[in-house]
């Protein structure tokens, strides 16, 4: 049976020095469920540059004592946290997936993952420090501090809406900064209860500050307004763009941003193992990854056989609702993702290349209310083509084929950005030689391209990044704190 959430329509205030708050303009905008956009997940502050200059105003106050605090003071708090969303992880996930319309299972594993990242950074802050130095004078020691730089802007996306805010919110605040979150508008909820899970676990008043609203309205603030000394950002590349262009020179940027990410299939390759990759990584969570596997360059000798495996698999998969058990494609996270996949499919078709499987609209029966789309699977795909260079971020899986490695890896690097990319292979010379060969952040070997681990860093290379300073790992730390150098002689 699906287990449906059934819940009173709440509205749901910001969270501004310690307090839940409504907007001075008290007004709101309305959060839907992509799988039934006629039920109303909840109503949010739609905030103006008033709220947000309230919480930054907050978060710079609470600044200097948060800073003092000790870091294993910090430490109790995000694991208190962690142990909140896990207790009511049953809760969170239905939550998750009514609002952005995940399947149930990889919201549990979220919604867990960011309890996880709470307790690893708790652990990793307290061990982040400076160095000394060896010098040539006896009565004098050189060391390094690391700092935290005050008050930093989170800006966070739809597609993983607490897990990405948990990387980043988590190093920040154990390296003693105050921080200002606004989520995505199409799932505030989760990123509320984020905010929540931190207010019970006892975090002092201004430390996190929470706002909910249009980009258009209070992005510019966010970034712009003097106390703001670092800018975290997931999202697309054209928003990073906008924000690296109109950051002060004294204030941080991280982002990371699109991806057009290419799996190699070699001639030697086990296919039924490079299909599993390429519906993993192209079509799990609806092809709404920045990670997702997008364009799949297959070497000539193998790709009919690959092709008519890969068609077989993503036929066999079940699409609809989250709740639903068997469900393996949920919808597209809002009207907006649909109408650009269908502009893509489109595209392709207009392009020449082959639409071999799906890419229908599904908009009848138990679809009728929700954005639904068939896997789309292209080939006879041209690398110049449009639907192989530029970000679709929904289920459309280009195949390109080729007729050597040095071909392969060519095309694989010839797209603007450089995010993930894999290669299914048995010859492990070969699968070293592309590591060295692919321009990625992320390169993997007979793994999909999606998915990272919490304690490795994360990012990209060309417009896939800014390419300052990584997310996740130890190093997921470095952006959140300024190096101080003490020399003392005596």
């Amino acid at each position: 049976m699906i287990n449906l959430l059934t819940t009173k329509l709440e509205t749901y205030k910001n969270y501004i020095s310690g307090s839940w708050v409504e907007s001075v303009n008290n007004k709101t905008f309305k959060s839907v469920n992509p799988s039934n956009k006629e039920d109303i997940v909840g109503t949010f502050q739609a905030s103006t540059e008033q709220d947000v200059i309230q919480a930054i105003d907050a978060a710079s106050q609470a600044f200097p004592a948060w800073a003092q605090t000790p870091p294993s003071k910090r430490a109790a708090i995000l694991n208190k946290a962690a142990s909140i969303l896990e207790q009511r992880v049953e809760q969170l996930a239905e939550e998750l997936t009514r609002e952005e319309g995940k399947v149930i299972s990889a919201a549990k594993q979220e919604v867990l993952r960011s309890a996880e990242t709470l307790r690893y950074y708790a652990i990793e802050g307290q061990s982040f420090t400076g160095e000394t130095f060896p010098n040539d004078d006896p009565n004098m020691r050189v060391t390094t501090e690391r700092e935290p730089l005050g008050v930093i802007s989170v800006i966070t996306p739809w597609n993983f809406p607490i897990s990405i805010p948990s990387r980043k919110i988590a190093p920040a605040l154990i390296t003693g900064n105050t921080v200002v979150f606004k989520p995505s508008s199409d799932t505030p909820l989760i990123a509320y209860r984020l905010v929540e899970a931190l207010h019970e676990a006892g975090i002092p008043k201004g430390v996190i500050n929470f706002v909910t609203g249009s980009s258009s309205d209070i992005g510019d603030i966010l970034i712009k307004h003097p106390a703001i000394r670092g800018v975290t950002f997931t999202g697309s590349t054209s928003a990073g763009e906008h924000i690296h262009k109109n950051t002060s020179f004294t204030t941080r940027t991280q982002m990371e941003l699109g991806g057009k990410n290419p799996l190699i299939v070699m001639d030697d390759a086990d296919v039924d193992l490079a299909v599993n990759l390429t519906v993993n990584g192209g079509f799990h969570l609806t092809g709404q990854a920045c990670t997702g596997t997008s364009r799949v360059i297959v070497m000539k000798e193998v790709k009919e056989q690959f092709v008519q495996k890969l068609v077989e698999k993503t036929s066999a998969l079940k699409i609809g609702d989250g709740f639903d058990d068997r469900v393996i494609i949920g919808p597209l996270a809002n009207e907006k993702q649909l109408k650009n996949v269908l502009k893509y499919i489109g595209i392709g078709k207009e392009e020449g290349a082959t639409l071999e499987y799906g890419g229908q609209q599904l908009a009848y029966g138990k679809y009728e209310n929700g954005y639904y789309i068939e896997p789309a699977i292209f080939t006879n795909v041209k690398p110049d083509m449009r639907i192989a260079k530029e970000e679709i971020f929904g289920p459309v899986v280009a195949v390109i084929e080729v007729e050597s490695y040095e071909e392969a890896v060519l095309i694989a690097n010839d797209v603007e950005y450089g995010l993930s990319a894999s290669i299914v292979t048995n010859n492990l010379k070969l699968a070293h030689q592309f590591t060295k060969d692919v321009q990625a952040g992320t390169v993997k070997v007979n793994r999909t391209t999606t998915g990272n681990l919490m304690n490795a860093p994360f990012g990209g290379v060309k417009r896939s990044s800014t390419s300052t300073f990584r997310e996740s790992g130890r190093v997921g730390l470095e952006f959140f704190t300024q190096i101080k150098t003490v020399y003392i002689g005596y």
